[in-house]
């Protein structure tokens, strides 16, 4: 893509969106200071960047005070943290940056603690390792938790670590006011990403930096083919990615904002949470289920009651039957159930059916039955007996006979079976 109308919609939708969830300033394109936006190809590709851009960013100033370290020696030194919570993507990149990626143990509600981090920090420090890079979370893959970014955010700075905040699920809620208060301390972050999912804009990355700068020290390499005269005018965005050409992804973003709007977005994004506390609601309401978490956002972490086995039983029938799709998650070593609402056509009678769907293999799964009420064997050859389903039988001629009921696979049969060896 060479077209710098394309690149002017970039930035003027990421100032658009940017406010429309009330940003810091250095965030935006519009400031006068180094920060921005941009689009990502993939939630992997963004952590990527983010963690080769801090290597850089540590290896240049650990050089510019100590000139005679070799840049090899700094780098097989860094360290990079994140919660045992964190998207997968988060350590790939460790993985693709040839940067160890330690997950650190989350509390009991998911969250990443600035007293687990500075521990951990304190021990590397000590084996002579060098604290480089932070990835802090905005709602976690598996429960939807919230890091704190206000006591992360004083820990990374006073550390002159770089905090990378994955707001990729949940970051799009925050167009609505009353959601806000999980993302305080988003002033103390170097680098927020976050894929507006939420509100129908396609598989978009939006990525935020408070300084531009890093990402183009990064990843600069200039040819006399890439060269032109407006140099400096406007965002070069190859400098800002891995790949050199880039998608029109911008236009999916223009369309939904100018189709739904902002009171349009922020309706439609109230509706989906709403129908997860709907559906929470019913699993609640029976008691061989159990909430595993408070819910958040539109996902619901749910299981059946007892060991782990059970709720496995009702995934694997679940995804087999193909009505309803879920996956799981593990919370505190317990094996969950995740419930999310994603699409923007879902309804209250789509969360009725999914848990209807749920209800019905569950009893499967438990062993819950019609009971078979013992009877006495009628003496009359024209009576009926009835099974579940209704299966009308005629008793046979002679009254030493008897009826064997069996159960296999919740479909009941009759025969006739002499009486001494009859079985109700």
């Amino acid at each position: 893509m060479a077209s710098p109308a394309c690149t002017e919609l970039e930035v003027a939708m990421m100032d658009w969106l940017g406010k429309m969830l009330d940003l810091p300033q250095q965030f935006l394109n519009s400031s006068e200071g180094p920060g921005g936006g941009v689009i990502q190809g993939s939630a992997s590709e963004s952590t990527l960047v983010g963690l080769l851009a801090a290597k850089e960013r540590t290896v240049r100033r650990l050089r510019a005070s100590n000139p005679d370290w070799d840049d090899g020696a700094i780098k097989a030194r860094l360290v990079a943290y994140t919660s045992d919570q964190s998207n997968s993507s988060v350590e790939k990149a460790g993985l693709l940056g040839s940067m160890p990626m330690r997950l650190l143990t989350s509390d009991n509600k998911g969250r990443l603690r600035a007293t687990t981090l500075e521990e951990a920090m304190k021990q590397d420090i000590e084996a002579g390792l060098i604290p480089c890079y932070v990835v802090a979370t905005l709602g976690t893959t598996g429960t939807c938790a919230f890091d704190p970014l206000e006591e992360l955010g004083a820990l990374c700075n006073k550390q002159r670590v770089w905090l990378h905040v994955d707001a990729a699920y949940a970051g799009a809620a925050f167009i609505c006011p009353e959601y806000r208060y999980l993302m305080a301390g988003v002033d103390k972050v170097g680098l927020l990403q976050l894929q507006p999912s939420q509100v129908d804009a396609g598989q978009l990355r939006l990525f935020r930096h408070v300084d531009a700068s890093y990402l183009m020290e990064a990843f600069n390499v200039e040819r006399i083919y890439l060269k032109h005269n407006q140099q400096g005018l406007a965002p070069d965005y190859r400098h800002w990615q891995i790949p050199l050409g880039r998608r029109f992804r911008a236009l999916k973003l223009w369309f939904v904002l100018r189709l739904y709007g902002v009171e349009g977005l922020q309706k439609h994004i109230r509706s989906q949470i709403a129908l997860a506390h709907e559906f929470a609601d019913l699993v609640s309401s029976d008691p061989a289920f159990e909430l595993v978490t408070e819910v958040s956002m539109g996902l619901v972490c749910f299981r059946l009651k007892g060991e782990d086995a059970a709720s496995k039983r009702l995934l694997e029938r679940l995804t087999a039957r193909r009505k309803v799709y879920m996956i799981p998650a593990t919370v505190r070593e317990l094996f969950v159930l995740r419930f999310v609402v994603c699409s923007r056509l879902t309804e209250s009678r789509d969360v009725r059916f999914a848990w209807d769907e749920v209800k019905t293999v569950a009893d499967e799964v438990l062993g819950v039955t019609t009971p078979i009420i013992p009877y006495s064997l009628p003496r009359s050859t024209t009576d009926t007996l009835d099974c579940h389903p209704i299966i009308p039988y005629k008793v046979p001629q002679s009254n030493t006979g008897a009826v064997k009921l069996m159960e296999r696979g919740g479909v009941c049969f009759q025969d006739e079976v002499n009486a001494n060896n009859c079985q109700l």
